[in-house]
């Protein structure tokens, strides 16, 4: 792995991006979006997770973290496991998902293809972890986070996007993660 897309200075906060294998659109439905912001606030909450920014998109997640305490990579392993297990039961239990067959089989098979799990894969194992080193290169990250939905064709105007922390940054308060504002 390239030293760039390490995490070397756990002070630090970490663009970050979780991608859904195949880029499967998992989050189209509510109730998995919800599992995955549960996780984060309970990462939060009782592992020192720090969110400055996110967008949770169809088919992937974009953040920008740092810790108060765990190690960062510790924690995105313990948000990456939670929530594919979850988003597992979630989807075998879901009585009104029409993709579950699909979705199971296409899952499934990702797992047994990837001897690093055992039957089931949700998220690509990458996270290309880049460091917040610099303000303005923290802007623009920022930015393009809260313009996903834009140039996705889902919004006009980023604070639309009810799954991401845009609507924080123009000054209101939605408040689904708590954030340590970027700028």
């Amino acid at each position: 792995m390239a030293l760039k897309y390490k995490i070397n200075d756990q002070q630090a906060y970490y663009f970050v991006t979780f991608t859904v294998v195949n880029w499967i659109d998992i989050f189209t439905r509510d109730n998995y979006r919800q599992i995955f912001i549960d996780s984060v606030k309970y990462c939060q909450q009782n592992k020192g997770l720090l969110v400055s920014s996110w967008v949770i998109m169809t088919n992937h997640v974009h953040l920008i973290i740092g810790s108060k305490g765990n190690k960062i990579e510790d924690i995105i392993r313990d948000l990456k496991s939670y929530t594919s297990r979850h988003i597992r039961l979630e989807i075998e239990n879901c009585t009104y998902e029409s993709r579950k067959e699909w979705l199971m089989s296409m899952l499934k098979k990702a797992g047994y293809n990837n001897s690093n799990n055992n039957d089931f894969q949700l998220w690509q194992q990458n996270n290309h972890p880049l460091e917040m080193s610099q303000s303005e290169r923290m802007t623009q990250r920022v930015n393009y986070i809260h313009n996903n939905p834009i140039k996705a064709g889902f919004v006009i105007d980023p604070v639309h996007w009810k799954w991401s922390s845009a609507y924080d940054y123009s000054g209101g308060k939605q408040g689904l993660i708590d954030l340590i504002m970027a700028f």
